[in-house]
């Protein structure tokens, strides 16, 4: 994946305690679930899967000890990820009125303007059915705003909800993993999490297109 050049990758890191991290053994595999009530199926075992989110690089390397090069390159992936699709904001304080004190790192856009963006907050990583070493990724974001639907929520850079940040697993859909439109302008203080709120109540989990405005 092609890296931007106006931003360091490295920096976007969240670099918070870490506590409570859930222990995968080498190699964790995602597993499919299904879920029912009543006996009516709400989501057939190809729907939905079990994944692990790690919060940074040596989290994924000291869970895997045999898939160090593949955490490198899953982690990598999803700062290129989060530096294209994460919310853009003109304002540190914009974007720290959403996600919280200290959260934010700034952008350099194409056009040589200063952002501001969320730091990753942590990645996820599922091994590909169809592509043999290879772990795919999303990065994730949370708040810690009190005011906000993503306080204690891993969350997309499109705005779906996956799960809360006590927990190294997550049930994600396949479309949790697909591309996600880069950003290409910046969106008002609020706007972000309006849309968090919006898609929660809705109940869905698919992606639609089009990226983040103000």
């Amino acid at each position: 994946m092609k890296r931007t050049r106006f931003i360091n990758l490295e920096r976007m890191r969240k670099t918070t305690p870490e506590r409570n991290v859930f222990r995968a053994k080498p190699g964790f595999r995602a597993k499919p679930l299904c879920l029912a009530l009543a006996g009516v199926t709400l989501a057939s075992c190809s729907d939905t899967e079990e994944v692990v989110v790690y919060r940074n690089l040596h989290d994924c390397k000291l869970q895997n000890p045999s898939l160090q090069e593949q955490c490198e390159t899953a982690y990598q992936e999803a700062l290129a990820k989060a530096a294209s699709a994460a919310p853009k904001y003109l304002s540190r304080s914009d974007c720290e009125d959403e996600f919280g004190a200290n959260t934010c790192i700034s952008y350099r856009s194409e056009s040589n303007i200063d952002w501001f963006m969320p730091a990753m907050a942590g990645f996820l990583f599922a091994k590909a059915l169809d592509r043999p070493n290879y772990y795919r990724t999303q990065p994730m974001f949370t708040s810690y705003s009190y005011h906000s639907p993503m306080r204690g929520h891993w969350t997309t850079s499109d705005g779906y909800r996956y799960g809360s940040v006590k927990d190294r697993r997550v049930t994600v859909d396949p479309k949790a993993f697909k591309p996600k439109p880069k950003v290409s302008k910046t969106i008002s203080r609020g706007g972000f999490g309006s849309k968090v709120a919006a898609k929660s109540s809705w109940g869905g989990s698919s992606s639609k297109s089009g990226g983040w405005g103000g």
